[in-house]
Formats: structure tokens, sequence, C-alpha cells
């Protein structure tokens, strides 16, 4: 579970209650015609929007912007560099033994593709298509809640015509005019909450956690493709920090240098063990 996600809904919409609370009784902002006018107009209308592909997506949509997602960009350049050191060392069908423990199926595929022996333009090409169609996917859905987020206000303000007509209706009874004045704004009220509280983060969400994706696929692509080059492992590290912010190369330099440390001294134990 995303906790930020979780967090953010949390503060938002208990800022938000807390305010009705303190202006008045809630019930006065309750309006199940005027919620079914805007939350039905926006998922209607967003249908017609978009094809049924993208509908299809939506509930995958939503649980990647729910889901807990860090991208470990430190931990994937380690486990590349380590395999430059295997393949410059053993040679590139030494990571053949290595597949069965990659749990990323990108990293896999393209590890997969090296050891095949599969030539570099290729390699580069079908990674590459696979990031054109997960950004597809993901523009599908960041397009679906951007569309949904300009279409709610539009029917809270459809709702809110509604409601003046009916109140036009009443003109007669000036006892009326109020109350039905207040339900006829509650529905442009439900338009701006959809809007600001649900579809345009849920937009902004999905659009971070794609770029994060995308960026550490091409890191993949770098890594595996430097690789295939036969290029020495510190030469792969440095081509993979250009993906870092500044503040975590220098981390990433202090982390490889003490896991080549580690590396030493089990190596210097495990020669011990066999001079015994």
């Amino acid at each position: 579970m995303d906790v930020a996600t979780v967090v953010g809904l949390a503060i938002t919409f208990g800022t938000f209650f807390v305010g009705l609370f303190m202006s008045g009784s809630i019930g006065q902002y309750i309006d199940v015609p005027s919620l079914v006018i805007v939350l039905g107009g926006t998922v209607g209308a967003s249908i017609l929007a978009v094809d049924l592909s993208t509908i299809k997506a939506v509930p995958g949509m939503l649980k990647l912007i729910l889901r807990k997602y860090k991208v470990d960009a430190m931990g994937i350049m380690a486990q590349l560099v380590r395999y430059a050191e295997m393949a410059r060392r053993e040679g590139i069908l030494s990571l053949d033994k290595e597949l069965k423990n990659i749990e990323d199926p990108f990293i896999q595929k393209a590890v997969q593709l090296l050891v095949d022996g599969t030539e570099p333009e290729l390699i580069r090409d079908i990674l590459e298509t696979e990031i054109i169609f997960l950004e597809q996917r993901h523009q599908g859905g960041i397009r679906y809640f951007n569309i949904c987020a300009a279409l709610a206000p539009a029917f809270g303000f459809l709702g809110t015509l509604i409601g003046l007509i009916a109140m036009l209706a009443k003109l007669s009874e000036p006892e009326k005019l109020g109350p039905a004045m207040a339900v006829a704004l509650v529905t442009t009220l439900y338009g701006v909450i959809l809007s600001n509280m649900v579809f345009i983060p849920f937009a902004e969400k999905l659009k971070g956690k794609h770029e994060d994706e995308v960026l550490v696929k091409e890191m993949v692509i770098e890594g595996v493709m430097s690789i295939q080059s036969g290029d020495n492992p510190r030469m792969v590290e440095e081509k993979l920090k250009t993906f870092l912010p500044p503040s975590l190369r220098e981390e990433a330099s202090k982390a490889r240098e003490k896991a080549k440390a580690k590396a030493a001294v089990e190596e210097a134990g495990e020669g011990a063990l066999r001079g015994a």
C-alpha cells in the first residue's frame, strides 16, 4: 500500500469534513440527486471519451496508484554492475545461471537476450518497444483521470443549472427558494471535490510512478548494452550513475566500495579455507 496516497487522501478529506462540521450541520451538504448527476455524468461521459481498453485498464491503474512502488535505482545499478563483473570475468554466458534469481521481468528479459547472443540493435529495439507499450498503457490512464477531472466540475455546473431551473419554478413559494438554492450549489461543490481531491491527484500520482518506472527501464537498457559491448564494470557503473540524482551518486559510490571490500574479504576467507 502506498502510504503517501492513503495519508494524502485522509488529510484532504479529513480537513474538508472538519471544515464542514465547523461551518454548521453536515446534513445540508448531503444531496443524493446532486451526487448522482455529478458522479454518474462524469463516469458516463468519460467512458464516451476513451476506448474500451482504457476503461478495462482503470482498475489496474487504481491498483498502481494505491500500491507501494519504490524505485530502487541504486539496487538495480549494483545488480547490473555485478553482472558486468561476471561477464568480464567468466563471459556473458555465465549470466545464464542468474536468470532464475531475477525477479523483475524486464531485467530478466534483458539478461536473457544477452545470454542468447542477440544482436545489440535488436536488444535495444525489443526493450524500447516494451517501454513504448508501457507508456501507452500509463498515458491512457493519465488521460482518463484528466478527462474525469475536467468533466466533474462541468457536471457540477450542470446540476446547479438544473437546480436553479427548479428553483425558478418555485418563485411563488419564497420560503423554499433558499433551500432550493443551497441544493443547487451543492452539485457544484461535488464536482469541485471530485476533480481537485480525487481525479487530479490520481493523474499526477500515476504520472510520477510512470516516470520513475520508465527511468529505471532506460537504466537497465543502458546497463545491458554496456555489458554487451564489453565495457569494464567501472565504466558500466559510471554510465548508470548518470541516471541517479546528484545526491545519490556519492552514496552509490560508497555502497559500491563497501560491497567490493566485503566481496574481497569473503574471497580471501574462501581462499584460506581451500589452502587449509
